[in-house]
């Protein structure tokens, strides 16, 4: 194993490590938070948690053993259940994070009617169409014998060894990235600039109001009237950053392999196999970073974050007070016979 495998093999071995704590994490909230329970995103965000965890603990360690030993890992039932849930979890994600965006876009859209239109059941619904979308392909990919180890991305995936099935398997493929990685990117695109433009229309009507509160206060000390400046600079920025995470993260990780697949099938130009294993490392990498993205930095995950970490720093509290106490009245009874 040269340098490079040994660096590729380091980097799936992270994204495993941060991948399994983040989304167990994310589901201990889940568990936890009444709160977030009860509103209609808490699904989509278990939906894309457990598909993450499934990645993690099977299709992971999988690659990993194939970029270290250079071969299938697996035999041949294990590799086609490997590669159907790694297309049907790939799937699954880029709609779970549609799905996310268009509950962002009512939410913010029509803030008034949101409740009615985003119920649980609605989300639940929408839970179903993602998985029923998701399993179509790889179902017909089983069907047809289009699942196994693909040695340029060291997994078990998408792949076809008969050359006079070519064709169809490049159809196949394209129309899979169509109505999977494009169908989301136009709707992340869609929604959270919808989203974007209320956040800017709504800072604009902000700014008019301090503008004029710093007319009308004359006597307002200069740091003050900074402060309120700093902020306006601050409020137009945060929307922007955050859409951005959300549909930049969306492409750094998932376009490389989508793009790396396209290229493999409809062209004849080499592909280097460390850019192959990278570029699905890449995806991969989406499983570490979504619970950062879509949970953990938000308020109430963080809240919660913190009512778990308090219950455990009482409970060893309470444990070691308990023994202590114990050992008190040991040292005690003794003397009082």
């Amino acid at each position: 194993m040269n340098s490079w495998d040994a660096g590729l093999a380091g980097l799936l071995v992270g994204t495993m490590g941060v991948s399994l704590l983040s989304n167990a994490l994310v589901l201990l909230c889940l568990l936890h938070s009444a709160d977030i329970r009860r509103q209609a995103p808490a699904l989509f965000t278990l939906n894309l948690t457990c598909g993450n965890l499934l990645c993690t603990v099977l299709n992971m360690p999988l690659t990993l053993a194939g970029v270290v030993a250079q071969r299938q890992p697996a035999g041949d039932r294990l590799c086609r259940l490997a590669a159907f849930l790694d297309t049907f979890l790939a799937a699954n994600s880029m709609l779970s994070m549609a799905a996310l965006s268009i509950d962002r876009w009512v939410a913010v859209v029509f803030p008034l009617s949101y409740r009615a239109k985003m119920r649980l059941r609605d989300a639940a619904l929408m839970v179903a169409y993602t998985w029923l979308h998701a399993l179509t392909f790889p179902a017909a990919a089983l069907a047809l014998s289009w699942l196994g180890f693909h040695q340029l991305y060291a997994s078990c995936t998408l792949c076809s060894r008969r050359p006079d099935e070519r064709l169809r398997f490049a159809v196949f493929t394209g129309a899979f990235h169509a109505l999977s990685f494009l169908l989301s990117f136009v709707v992340l695109c869609f929604t959270y600039l919808k989203v974007l433009k209320v956040a800017r229309f709504h800072c604009k009507r902000i700014d008019v109001i301090t503008m004029q509160t710093l007319v009308l206060l004359v006597d307002i000390h200069p740091s003050v009237r900074e402060r309120c400046l700093e902020e306006q600079k601050r409020r137009r920025q945060r929307a922007t950053k955050k859409i951005s995470t959300f549909i930049g993260t969306f492409l750094v990780c998932f376009a490389p392999y989508v793009i790396t697949r396209l290229v493999e099938i409809f062209s004849t130009a080499p592909i280097g196999p460390h850019w192959g294993v990278l570029s699905k490392c890449l995806a991969y990498s989406k499983a570490a970073s979504d619970p950062f993205v879509y949970s953990l930095l938000r308020h109430q995950y963080r809240k919660s974050c913190r009512e778990i970490l308090n219950r455990i720093l009482n409970r060893r509290s309470i444990r070691s007070s308990g023994l202590t106490g114990d050992s008190h009245s040991q040292n005690i009874l003794p003397v009082s016979e």
